[in-house]
């Protein structure tokens, strides 16, 4: 109530100081004042304070109080957004263009900054005023809106300054009926609403995301169920003709499934292995099935130990031993040789296995081909674009199939020692 009625005082003071001067003024010119000029500061002075009181009044409909801040003609605001410079100067932009009536806007990317001037609404319907109404003539019909971008951090800082289009000192003797008021809360919300809505598109998105993530593990754990009893059915059938044909012979086996089983199950449920580990399991499952075959099959590893390391889909490399074997040298008479090799070439990792078995076309048998489709469907869930598979003839017999994967990235080399601290590197005093 205070702020109310020092401002309807302020106002009402410049007006009579306006007229008093006015009526010195009216005097000098026509030698005293007159009843003509009465009446017009009359009516100038109800004007102003009917002015005030359509002020005051229309504030406190829109801000739903009264106090210095929202009764004034200039009104500021300042509100952190949690984007980068760029993002928040266009979250700015678009919010003043839905600014009612807005008009000239100016946005000046290299300092941060935009302009605007938005129209008062016009109580004329877009007529001109009669040329007898003087203060409508010269009202502010106007007003400017200038926002400013300051990088931080994280996060940025935005002042948004609501003013009328006109000198300072029109604010002495005219008000603004709230419109600047009502510009700079409509900014407010626009950038509070736009920054809300961004919110809630990441959490969406993120939500999205971990959906997804769960599906592909449940996918994943579904080929690794798959491709798990696909070994065990082929070992436990071989184990159970050993049985009634070289029982001692069926009891290694045994074994060797005993030993294969305790080095797989505990990883069971995870993702990825490791080159090494997927090594170790392979040459597990050889020696179950160089029971069965003998001198018939031969193995040549050339795996560095620097890549023992890499990250690896579980039984992956089983399936394309186990391929190698099933279709290429079981058909083919007396056997032959399995090569695993791994090499890096860049940022990727190429893990070959290849035999000089039957080959293509060459009389070997015919599977449902699920290992392969299992084999490339795990790695474009774990791995999207960013790895390969290809199978191709191995000259001159056989099939070399290649899953390439992306490589770790090399630990950093620690910074050599100065040559103080070098061995042999003290200097002399």
């Amino acid at each position: 109530m205070s702020s109310s009625l020092f401002l309807a005082f302020r106002i009402l003071f410049a007006w009579w100081v306006a007229i008093f001067v006015a009526g010195f003024v009216w005097a000098g010119m026509f030698g005293g004042v007159g009843g003509v000029f009465w009446l017009l500061a009359l009516l100038t002075f109800g004007l102003a304070v009917l002015g005030v009181i359509t002020h005051i009044r229309r504030v406190r409909l829109l801000a739903g109080r009264l106090d210095a801040a929202v009764l004034a003609n200039r009104q500021q605001r300042r509100i952190e957004l949690p984007l980068d410079a760029e993002a928040a100067f266009d979250l700015v932009a678009d919010a003043i263009r839905q600014l009612p009536r807005v008009e000239d806007m100016e946005p000046l990317r290299g300092s941060l900054q935009l302009r605007a001037r938005v129209r008062r609404s016009d109580p004329f319907g877009g007529a001109r005023p009669s040329r007898w109404n003087l203060l409508a003539r010269f009202a502010v019909t106007h007003d400017r809106v200038l926002a400013t971008v300051h990088p931080g951090s994280g996060t940025v800082g935005v002042t948004v300054l609501c003013e009328p289009d006109a000198a300072h000192w029109v604010d002495l003797f005219a008000l603004d009926e709230g419109s600047n008021y009502e510009n700079a809360e409509s900014l407010l919300r626009a950038l509070s609403h736009q920054v809300a809505a961004q919110r809630r598109e990441e959490r969406a998105r993120a939500e999205r995301e971990a959906t997804d993530n769960a599906l592909t593990v449940a996918r994943l754990n579904l080929l690794q169920a798959q491709v798990e009893p696909h070994f065990l059915y082929n070992t436990l059938a071989n184990a159970q003709v050993l049985a009634r044909t070289d029982p001692p012979r069926a009891e290694q086996m045994l074994g060797h499934l005993i030993q294969y089983l305790r080095h797989s199950l505990p990883r069971e449920h995870d993702t990825l292995s490791t080159l090494g580990e997927e090594l170790e399991r392979t040459r597990a499952y050889l020696e179950i099935l160089r029971i069965r075959m003998g001198a018939r099959l031969q193995l040549q590893v050339e795996v560095p130990d620097a890549l023992k390391q890499v990250p690896l889909p579980s039984m992956m490399l089983q399936t394309l031993v186990e391929n190698a074997i099933k279709h290429g040298l079981e058909p083919k008479p007396g056997g032959g040789t399995v090569w695993i090799l791994a090499r890096r070439a860049d940022d990727q990792v190429a893990i070959t296995v290849a035999d000089d078995g039957c080959g293509f076309g060459n009389g070997a048998s015919a599977g449902t081909g699920i290992g392969l489709k299992n084999l490339r469907e795990r790695l474009r869930l774990t791995y999207g674009d960013a790895a390969s598979f290809s199978i191709v003839s191995n000259f001159p017999n056989g099939v070399a199939a290649t899953v390439a994967v992306p490589a770790p990235e090399a630990p950093a080399a620690p910074p050599p020692l100065p040559p103080f601290a070098q061995p042999g590197g003290a200097g002399h005093a």
